[in-house]
């Protein structure tokens, strides 16, 4: 059994770990809060969801929780472990596009690396559904989603990179541009 001391400690280092959960998203689109977090798969556990909002209309959605158990004993290696969730509406051409799967999966491991989060055993799926309305929703038409679930190991207790590779992934599912892109879409040229 842990001595107190250790238990301490363990609860320190998990703190300062989420500290990142709470930085604010450096896109206007995403809102991320703080929700309850499972209790029962680690230790210590923290988890925040996200909302990609553009023209007042929710077009993804994510979760991402940090897992904590400094002793060791569940299945993962290392003491933490990252698992995250995204869904992002898609246009229903792009959704019966056969490279989706391994497109959509590259939006992670490309934001891994561009925010040098340096982890090891990734996983993951990616799904895509398709809703059909039948009856009295038959004048809804259809709608397809993406969804990703994914878990890796980070390699330390600086999980900065890995928060922004989330948010750098719920960005990509959106369809939203580059941060450091100006989005002309919704600008009209005058004549």
């Amino acid at each position: 059994m842990p001595d107190s001391g250790s238990a301490e400690d363990a609860r320190e280092t998990f703190r300062r770990a989420i500290e990142a959960l709470h930085e604010p998203s450096t896109r206007p689109e995403i809102t991320v809060r703080e929700i309850p977090a499972p209790q029962r798969l680690a230790p210590l556990s923290a988890a925040v969801s996200a909302e990609v909002t553009v023209h007042g209309e929710e077009i993804a959605w994510g979760r991402l929780i940090v897992l904590y158990d400094p002793e060791g004993t569940r299945d993962w290696p290392g003491p933490f472990r990252m698992v995250c969730q995204v869904n992002s509406d898609l246009e229903t051409d792009i959704a019966t596009d056969p490279m989706l799967g391994p497109v959509a999966w590259s939006w992670l491991t490309d934001a891994l690396e561009s925010h040098g989060a340096v982890h090891h055993t990734l996983s993951g799926t990616v799904t895509r559904a398709t809703t059909e309305g039948f009856g009295t929703k038959a004048g809804e038409g259809s709608s397809t989603e993406v969804e990703m679930r994914a878990s890796w190991t980070p390699q330390d207790a600086d999980l900065s990179g890995h928060v922004g590779a989330w948010l750098a992934l719920l960005a990509s599912a959106s369809g939203l541009p580059p941060a450091d892109v100006a989005d002309i879409t919704g600008r009209r040229v005058r004549p």
